[in-house]
């Protein structure tokens, strides 16, 4: 029997991170990168929030403070969610689901160590798939 596959085996290791004490500004010419979605904040070891692009335009842009002095743990919003490292693929795959997440950050305790996506899942998951038998 086969054991069965952790959040660990499929997340993106290491994903773009900013200490809090970064500036908006450095956020923002991070996510101007195609490849970055959201800059994920963390405090030492400790995750901390996430800052997306809506992240910067609200509190930011439309709330007018200077974005090289605005710090990033003063705009990052908590995470909606996290999975464990340790959680099942599929159980985490189902969470995903069920809460229409696209990503969520993957944590140890408070650290982060990864990203996990929907679509990683669902190839992670189609590939342990045993093929459909011939109909004969």
């Amino acid at each position: 029997m086969t054991e069965p596959q952790l959040v660990r085996d499929a997340m993106v290791s290491e994903p773009f991170a900013l200490d809090a004490s970064a500036s908006a500004q450095e956020a923002g010419e991070a996510l101007e990168r195609p490849e970055v979605r959201a800059v994920f904040v963390t405090d030492g070891a400790r995750f901390v929030g996430v800052v997306t692009r809506k992240t910067l335009v609200r509190e930011v842009v439309a709330g007018g403070p200077d974005p090289k002095t605005t710090r990033l743990d003063a705009i990052a919003e908590p995470p909606n969610a996290t999975v464990e490292s340790t959680a099942a693929l599929g159980d985490a795959f189902a969470f995903l689901e069920q809460n229409d997440y696209e990503r969520v950050p993957v944590v140890e305790g408070e650290r982060l160590v990864g990203v996990l996506s929907r679509s990683a899942v669902q190839r992670r998951l189609a590939e342990d798939e045993p093929p459909e038998a011939d109909p004969a």
